[in-house]
């Protein structure tokens, strides 16, 4: 059962952190005046200091944008003359605040807490030593996940592992080498009691390994790296991997809606489906998606799609990478809107315009993977609206006629693209909540991290079979690959991962940002002002700076 799924909120209106406790359906929020630290947690309830931990997780997991705009494969929603400071690196300024470093700290102040009430403030028993043991791992390796998070966007951070009781205005940043230093650390720790098969949801002992081959594989990359950090990287890669292996279940299979729970996934957020926020508020069903509602007929807003979050969409260069025999294409974005009511729209046929009946299960906007010809889009325009891929980052769809489709449609869609598909959810709402699980680590990426830590230990036999192993399972094809460069695995990462790993920090840590955008993100091609010397890192919130103004620093050129 999902560990997220049977607990309650129980808020605390004192020095610790709120903690969850278990009920038989749902998480909501119950009141507790008469409970105090003092008398609350023990022995008996301590685990609920750790779930709070996970659900602090699914609020980082939940912001999507840093993550995909301004990289190759995903760009704004806007014509590309528009301006996006986050996507084309123009005109970035200091945020006051910034979600990423926020929601990350709230990681780690709630494992702070755990750790520290597990260590001090609980009398254990000689018998629950193990679960002492179990919890602070847990702790350990969620906390190390947060700081990694956070080292990858903006360098050295501040090492904070006090509990949280008292405001501070003296925060200090530590070194970049120092921060990676600690989370190595951290996750070998935490490594030694975590469990190999634990309760799902649970941080286990491979999904430890998979985060810490990651850390060694960037930190490979840094001037302070060391020599044998990509073949540590490789070998922690491999053991997180273990006997599974990927081509047991179908890509389709994976992201199928009653299969969230499969032995290919390492970790998740989760969502239960429940009545409230709190148990249904995920929205990555609804990101690279556009407001197909506002379509003149057949679609209408309680579709099947959702309503549209956030700004992104995918690139032009993103849709060219699947080849004909991918698989993993038709999971991944919808090349159709299909009409899920009835509606009329007008035609018009020869000379004249007449009215045409669209039912419920007709397409109402295609778009075909190769550009169609002439003889092609007639037949094709006399059903539905066509977008031909050289038109996505365009509101007009193509039309023979400047009287009918157009027009009469008002589709004022500034941009129309395939939007994305393999996190449709059968549990959302009009507003955008929805219920699917966030899939953090699957072993693919696990694979995909092995190939780039051997290719950077110049291991390229290793490299290929780890490359080649997700890619047959996608094409059916063995060894499609028969050479390796680090390029192949970013476009391999692009078409398996699409949405779901950090694709910035996988393009900073390789090297590959400011040459791919400038390739394949069309606004960065357009008008982008990348500058290597600033924008590797993100800039520090200005309230942090505020807070602690003599002791913390910004990131340079900020």
């Amino acid at each position: 059962m999902k560990i997220l799924k049977n607990i309650k909120y129980i808020a605390l209106f004192v020095a610790i952190n709120s903690v969850l406790v278990a009920c038989d359906s749902y998480i909501e929020e119950d009141i507790f005046s008469d409970i105090t630290v003092e008398n609350f947690i023990d022995e008996s309830n301590a685990d609920q200091l750790v779930v709070g931990i996970y659900t602090q997780v699914r609020t980082v997991y939940k912001n999507y944008g840093y993550k995909f705009e301004g990289t190759d494969i995903f760009t704004t929603q806007n014509d590309v003359t528009s301006i996006s400071a986050g996507n084309d690196y123009v005109g970035v300024t200091v945020p006051e605040t910034n979600s990423v470093w926020s929601n990350n700290y709230d990681v780690i102040a709630k494992a702070n807490t755990a750790i520290n009430r597990y260590e001090n403030e609980i009398n254990w028993s000689e018998g629950k030593l193990g679960e002492k043991a179990y919890g602070i791992a847990q702790a350990k390796g969620l906390r190390a996940l947060a700081f990694f998070n956070l080292a990858q966007q903006y360098g050295g951070v501040v090492l904070d592992l006090e509990e949280p009781q008292s405001i501070r205005s003296d925060y200090t940043r530590s070194s970049e080498e120092d921060t990676y230093t600690f989370i190595i650390s951290e996750l070998e720790s935490a490594i030694l009691d975590l469990e190999v098969a634990p309760e799902t949801g649970r941080f286990s002992k491979r999904a430890a390994q998979h985060v810490l081959a990651e850390v060694y594989l960037t930190r490979a990359y840094k001037s302070y790296g060391l020599s044998t950090d990509f073949s540590t990287a490789a070998t922690l890669a491999e053991s997180a991997i273990g006997g599974y292996d990927i081509r047991s279940q179908t890509f389709e299979q994976v992201f199928d809606y009653d299969n969230q729970i499969n032995d290919e996934i390492l970790f998740a957020a989760q969502w239960d489906g429940g009545s409230t926020s709190t148990q249904k508020n995920n929205n990555k069903h609804a990101i690279f998606m556009n407001q197909v509602f506002e379509l003149p007929i057949g679609v209408s807003r309680a579709n099947p799609y959702g309503s549209k979050s956030g700004s992104n969409m995918p690139t032009p260069f993103f849709y060219s990478l699947f080849t004909d025999n991918d698989s993993r294409e038709d999971v991944t974005i919808h090349r159709a809107i299909i009409a899920d009511e009835e509606g009329t729209w007008k035609d018009l046929v020869d000379d004249t315009i007449v009215l045409e009946n669209v039912s419920v299960g007709d397409t109402i906007v295609y778009f075909p993977k190769v550009a169609l010809d002439a003889t092609e889009l007639i037949k094709h325009l006399d059903l539905y609206w066509v977008y031909q891929p050289d038109q996505y980052l365009f509101g007009r769809p193509s039309d023979l006629s400047t009287e009918v489709n157009y027009p009469y449609s008002r589709n004022t869609q500034e941009t129309n693209f395939p939007i994305f598909k393999k996190f449709d959810d059968e549990d959302f709402s009009e507003a955008g909540e929805g219920a699917r699980d966030t899939f953090i680590f699957r072993i693919a990426e696990t694979h995909l991290i092995a190939a780039e830590a051997y290719l950077g230990a110049s291991n390229t036999t290793s490299a290929l079979t780890h490359l080649n192993r997700v890619r047959e399972r996608a094409t059916g094809v063995a060894n499609e690959y028969t050479s390796i460069t680090i390029d192949d695995i970013l476009n391999e990462r692009a078409l398996e991962l699409a949405g779901e790993d950090n694709r910035w920090a996988v393009l900073k840590r390789t090297g590959k940002l400011q040459e791919r955008i400038e390739l394949y993100n069309p606004h960065v091609v357009n008008h982008g002002a990348f500058d290597a010397n600033k924008h590797l890192l993100r800039p520090i919130p200005n309230r942090e700076l505020t807070l602690s103004p003599n002791t913390m620093t910004q990131n340079p050129n900020y």
